[in-house]
């Protein structure tokens, strides 16, 4: 995930965060260059809070404009 970092990640690990994240869910992505230099992500999770966590839990995901548009109104 370098370069632009994504809007919206799918976790595809929560091992010791299952209260947290569900796997499969897509999260929003808050950008975070200090937390991506320590190979961490900032994610908004299941409390509605942005938390880091391990970069390797989540694959971004690349949304055309509309869609990104119309999930980021529902969230």
């Amino acid at each position: 995930m370098k370069g632009k970092q994504p809007k919206y990640a799918i976790c595809t690990v929560n091992t010791g965060y299952e209260a947290s994240l569900e796997l499969r869910k897509l999260y929003q992505v808050v950008p975070d260059e200090s937390a991506a230099r320590y190979e961490q992500i900032r994610i908004i999770d299941e409390s509605g809070e942005d938390y880091l966590y391990p970069l390797a839990y989540f694959e971004p995901v690349d949304l055309p404009d509309p869609i990104a548009e119309r999930v980021s109104r529902v969230a």
